[in-house]
């Protein structure tokens, strides 16, 4: 197994503790993703992944979910 690489996004919209779980499960379907923090507060997404993450789709996901990234 590689190096773990962590990226954090900032995400708009959220407002509760629904909106954070749809953005977790949503982000945590994207393929290598290891882990998904997210707080609620400040927006910020973490992303753990074992290989570099594919930017592109972690943001489709978190406009699937409903919100976008800053």
């Amino acid at each position: 197994m590689g190096v773990m690489t962590q990226t954090t996004y900032t995400v708009t919209g959220m407002t509760c503790e629904h909106c954070v779980k749809a953005v977790s499960e949503e982000v945590g379907k994207v393929e290598g993703v290891e882990s998904v923090a997210v707080d609620l507060p400040s927006g910020a997404l973490t992303v753990v992944s074992a290989h570099e993450l594919d930017d592109a789709a972690i943001r489709a996901a978190v406009d699937e979910a409903g919100y976008q990234v800053a």
